[in-house]
């Protein structure tokens, strides 16, 4: 039986701006999805997704993950029928990568099965193919982190710089409990975009400088200027309508509660937000924060 895994991911800056070629920060989290692979006999392949999830997550993204599976074995060559388990410590929910660390993760189960020799590179190409099903014409942000790990600059292709920071710093990320489809807030962001060309032209501008001066905040380890830039960056992300009420109450639930800085974070309109929290007890405080208003909280670290 061959095993693969893929980790979960949070995007720090400029998820939605990334798609038209305007740089973003993401970075991998200390949690990830386990594929076991091996072949079977009669149908194209037999998915167990064992994941905890939110719940309708898996119900309303099952079609994609269907079509994510055909696209990665076609992607890999393989015709054989394949029976795939899905398990790990990654809870299945929309803005954490869910879908990408999957695809991650069944790429390298099925490349162990198979004996392919097969590099990070490859089993990046062949997960972003994946991601397809999921997103229609993803960045290539999410199966990025997905693959390596680590913190990432990313500029869509162009491809990704690894940035490095002395060490790991603790964040929240807070579930709305909302499946989100990502697939419709892209378009979205496309059609204001043309119709509203001025405005959105000079919001993105300001999303371009934002990288840049997050991206030097982070490697000086400035939690207090990186906090700043992220709350700066949900006021954008507001601006192009990929916010949501539940989004936004829980960044003002965390900042009311000592966060450095709080946004939405990955595909919008529901999903997860994200917390700057530095030190396990401010980390401890907003998530209890959290907790408190009935939602779920994950502690987790970026810069692993």
């Amino acid at each position: 039986m061959g095993t693969g895994y893929g980790y979960g991911k949070v995007i720090l800056f400029n998820e939605h701006f990334v798609v038209y070629g305007i740089p973003a920060i993401a970075s991998a989290i200390d949690k990830k999805t386990i594929a076991e692979v091996k072949k079977c006999k009669d149908k194209e392949f037999i998915i167990h997704d064992d994941r905890d999830a939110t719940p309708g997550y898996k119900e309303e993204k099952l079609k994609q993950q269907e079509e994510s599976i055909v696209r990665i074995k076609k992607a890999m060559g393989i015709e054989d029928c394949i029976e795939i388990w899905l398990h790990g410590d990654l809870k299945a929910a929309s803005g954490i990568g869910a879908s990408a660390a999957s695809c991650a993760a069944i790429a390298r189960a099925i490349a162990d099965e198979f004996g392919l020799d097969l590099n990070d590179e490859q089993i990046n190409e062949i997960a972003y193919e994946g991601e397809k099903a999921y997103h229609g014409s993803p960045s290539g942000i999410d199966n990025t982190c997905a693959v390596f790990g680590g913190l990432v600059w990313f500029v869509k292709g162009k491809g990704m710089e690894k940035l490095k920071i002395e060490e790991p710093v603790e964040i929240v990320m807070g579930d709305t409990g909302i499946v989100a489809n990502t697939k419709k807030a892209v378009e979205g962001v496309r059609e204001r975009r043309e119709k509203y060309k001025e405005k959105y032209d000079e919001i993105f501008k300001e999303a371009e400088k934002l990288a840049y001066d997050a991206r030097e905040a982070l490697l000086k380890m400035d939690w207090k200027r990186v906090g700043e830039l992220m709350n700066k960056n949900h006021k954008l992300l507001q601006e192009i309508e990929v916010s949501c009420e539940e989004l936004d109450f829980l960044v003002d639930v965390a900042l009311e509660n000592g966060a450095y800085g709080a946004k939405m974070t990955g595909g919008g309109l529901g999903g997860y937000m994200v917390a700057l929290t530095p030190g396990k007890e401010l980390q401890e405080k907003v998530a209890k924060a959290i907790e408190k208003e009935g939602f779920y909280a994950l502690r987790t670290k970026i810069g692993i």
